[in-house]
């Protein structure tokens, strides 16, 4: 019964903080606690009412799950190794496109280490450090897939066809002063919308294309992406550059500041990749924008990496309240370590 409780209690949470706000990563660690009150409440259900069938088939299931998880956490490694190396091939050797490279080999050291002779060693700080490593990884894999949940739910905007503005998020230029297919992809995006909105309501947005000149850049992000805009049809009277931001947060608070001077009150949008998508929404929540998003799509292989960046990225940004739960953890750790609790 509690089990019930659980579940209709956190669905009901996630619900309530979904209608407040979209753009909290609360409502994602709120829904995959749900989730798992949930999946807990289906196995019970099936295991008390006594169905022979049933139980055979859960149990089965379940154990076959257990048998399986090896190889399933074996096969994430390998192909976050795979996609490590191609994006090295494709976006160059940076420390940024490695990621997925080092954290697949990381996996994999952490299997050595917890199927090899380490536990059989007897020493009991030995056994202990591996089921602290386990724990981190449990929390950060926790946290990860609170962030995938809410990242897949913010991709589903559906937002009204009266915008005054459309922000445009900046990227890196390519050859300093060209839109590289990443922009593109944002600026097509909000076109995209700009257009049906003029045809579903005679309305025209104003673009304001966001983003600064960077150290290898000839000209501001913002100067580019205008000028594709004018390239592909849009009215220069249509656009706005905000020349100035480094990063979305400023994004989101120099292009509100231009929307500001302009109307009191108004809807406003902005574009990014969908990746980028739920991280940027937060952003705009912090600058006080009431602004949703559109996401761009992006190319498959480049997804691993973007979602890994965009996890770290938020972890950062909440990086107090996390080193407050790390630093319980440890502390429960060397307790358990002073009361000579081993693990071997």
């Amino acid at each position: 019964m509690v089990i019930y409780l659980l579940a209709a209690f956190f669905l009901l949470l996630f619900i309530i903080l979904s209608i407040i706000d979209r753009r909290r990563i609360s409502n994602g660690i709120v829904l995959t606690i749900a989730l798992f009150f949930s999946l807990l409440s289906v196995v019970y259900v099936t295991f008390a009412k006594g169905n022979e069938l049933l139980v055979s088939i859960m149990g089965t299931v379940l154990l076959l799950l257990i048998i399986l998880i090896p190889f399933f956490v074996i096969g994430i490694a390998t192909m976050l190794i795979v996609n490590g190396r191609l994006m090295l091939k494709r976006e160059g050797r940076k420390l940024a496109n490695m990621l997925p490279l080092f954290i697949g080999l990381g996996i994999l050291v952490l299997i050595i280490m917890w199927f090899g002779s380490i536990l059989k060693t007897g020493s009991p700080i030995l056994g202990l450090a591996i089921v602290f490593v386990v724990a981190l990884v449990g929390y950060f894999s926790f946290l990860f897939l609170s962030f995938l949940l809410s990242t897949f739910l913010y991709q589903f905007n559906f937002p009204r066809y009266n915008q005054d503005f459309l922000i445009v998020l900046g990227s890196g230029l390519i050859g300093g002063d060209r839109v590289p297919p990443l922009l593109a992809s944002r600026l097509n995006r909000a076109i995209k919308f700009h257009e049906k909105q003029y045809l579903k309501k005679g309305k025209r947005a104003t673009f304001i294309v966001s983003g600064g000149q960077g150290a290898n850049e000839t000209i501001s992000e913002a100067e580019a992406m205008r000028a594709y805009l004018i390239e592909k049809g849009i009215d220069e009277n249509f656009i706005i550059m905000e020349d100035k931001s480094v990063n979305t947060l400023q994004n989101m608070k120099f292009s509100k500041e231009k929307m500001d001077a302009i109307m009191p009150t108004y809807n406003s949008l902005f574009a990014t990749n969908n990746f980028h998508l739920f991280r940027a929404g937060i952003y705009a929540r912090k600058a006080g924008l009431k602004s949703q998003g559109i996401g761009a799509k992006t190319a498959l292989y480049y997804m691993p990496n973007a979602l890994i960046r965009e996890f770290i990225a938020i972890t950062v940004m909440y990086k107090k309240a996390h080193m407050i739960l790390l630093g319980i953890l440890v502390l429960f750790f060397v307790f358990l370590a002073i009361m000579g609790v081993t693990f071997s």
